[in-house]
């Protein structure tokens, strides 16, 4: 009798009263607001949201939808995946529950979004001030300010909500608004400060918009970024933008509260006396990578005074870049001489060119931030009402920081998990087993030692409870 080899090994799958926990990488995730008191937090902010003698407090279901979606939830009835292990989790409301909490929400948009923006300005101050050397706020200067990075994306939908109109590709569904902060390389992969939830067929180069979405990512950063007196000490932040960010209004805006910008710039169609200068390297200079390295055959220049700026701030200056066509490019009427044009805008008091534009370029990271954020559910925006939407893009944000102040506080400034994303720490991490025991009169989860990311959680662990020790005797820097 012939037997095939299978592909892989075939145990008989039965059931068990066990207690086995499926994600219990999640653990250090409810370790970690645990030990920033989060519940606490909450109450003070919302507890309009949950009738005085509820069981369920505003604190523990917006934890709870936070694990679910940094776990990789869809929707909130995906919380039963906590529910079903309440020795690591404690007891998880019901889908119904926290339908009516997102619909107290509905009813009092405002109060929730003020709530939420007091609390992250709450938890940035003292996460930030943890972090001791790598505090983004103290980092900050004049020189090297703090980046925020302002984008806009499109969510496509395939159902009516309120709110959802058709956009500019041809789709259907919404257009946030999204302003990330961006703190260098070695302290993470940066956070989101504001979502702006808009309709889709919002353009993307809105002046009112961008300056709402600022003011709402202004009012979410720690004190360090205002003066005793409570004005905002603009010259340590530098907003990032695409061409979308460079209206007049909006950068007239930036200058008045005294922010630096860096800002793409549709360039005019090249005139022949600029293709000829163009052409002539002697006033460029070589560009460089994010590495520091110069590339082959890139120049950058400035560029102020051979192409007038009118009514922009004082100070704006541009700066071309030139670089070949890479193969398969179709060349545009702002291509010359083979070399891809390409133009951002600047008030900075720093004057090397090359440096300027690396570090114009590496706004390319906010896409990866927002990446995450869709993967962590503003990719879903579940509910029918707007208002309920907005609420539900802030909680996705609240799962992508979590995990970018974990990078922050809990690694060392070298580990290779500090430039993780989302779905990477889901499959690594959050994704593994465990098993519960209780002996002594102590519980403990168990983590099976072959586990390829065992250490990263037991580090991870261990410094997220001599933190919660630290706060808890009153030292709130490191």
């Amino acid at each position: 009798m012939n037997q095939s080899t299978l592909t892989y090994p075939a145990p008989r799958t039965e059931l068990t009263g066990q207690q086995l926990i499926s994600h219990a990488g999640l653990s250090v995730l409810s370790g970690f607001l645990n030990a920033m008191d989060f519940r606490a937090l909450c109450e003070n902010r919302f507890s309009q949201f949950v009738p005085t003698t509820a069981t369920h407090r505003p604190g523990k279901i917006l934890a709870d939808l936070t694990l679910m979606l940094a776990a990789g939830g869809e929707q909130a009835c995906d919380v039963d995946l906590l529910r079903t292990n309440p020795g690591v989790f404690g007891p998880v409301a019901s889908e119904a529950t926290v339908s009516r909490f997102m619909n107290r929400i509905k009813d009092m948009p405002e109060a929730f979004t003020h709530g939420y923006q007091t609390m992250s300005r709450s938890l940035r101050t003292k996460l930030w001030a943890a972090a001791g050397p790598r505090n983004p706020a103290k980092r900050a200067t004049k020189r090297n300010p703090l980046i925020l990075d302002i984008d806009a994306t499109l969510i496509q939908k395939h159902s009516d909500k309120q709110g959802a109109t058709g956009t500019y590709k041809g789709g259907y569904g919404f257009a946030p608004m999204i302003v990330t902060a961006d703190y260098g390389t070695g302290n993470g992969t940066g956070e989101t400060l504001a979502i702006l939830l808009r309709s889709g067929n919002k353009g993307a180069n809105s002046a009112k918009d961008h300056i709402e979405a600022l003011s709402q990512a202004l009012a979410v950063l720690p004190d360090d970024f205002y003066d005793k007196d409570g004005a905002l000490v603009g010259e340590k932040l530098l907003v990032r933008t695409d061409s979308a960010g460079a209206s007049r209004e909006f950068l007239n805006h930036l200058d008045a509260l005294g922010i630096q910008f860096s800002t793409s710039y549709s360039l005019p169609v090249i005139k022949e006396r600029q293709i000829g200068w163009i052409s002539e390297k002697k006033y460029w200079e070589p560009a460089i990578d994010q590495q520091g390295k110069p590339l082959r055959d890139v120049w950058v220049v400035d560029a102020t005074k051979i192409m007038n700026l009118k009514d922009y701030p004082p100070g704006t200056r541009i700066y071309v870049r030139a670089e070949p066509l890479h193969s398969g490019a179709k060349a545009s009427l702002f291509d010359a001489e083979g070399n891809r044009i390409t133009a951002f805008l600047t008030n900075s008091p720093y004057y090397v060119i090359p440096e300027l534009d690396r570090r114009h370029r590496a706004r390319g990271r906010c896409e990866n931030r927002i990446k995450s954020l869709k993967h962590a559910g503003l990719g879903k925006l579940p509910y029918w009402s707007f208002a309920a939407n907005q609420a539900w893009s802030l909680i996705a944000a609240l799962a992508t920081n979590l995990l970018a102040w974990m990078q922050l506080v809990l690694l060392p400034a070298s580990h290779e998990a500090g430039v993780w994303d989302l779905k990477r720490w889901r499959y690594r991490l959050f994704s593994m087993a465990g098993k519960l025991i209780s002996s002594g009169r102590r519980t403990r989860l168990l983590i099976p030692a072959h586990a390829p990311e065992s250490r990263l959680l037991g580090l991870m662990s261990r410094t997220c409870n001599q933190l919660r020790h630290r706060w808890r005797q009153g030292h709130l820097t490191a």
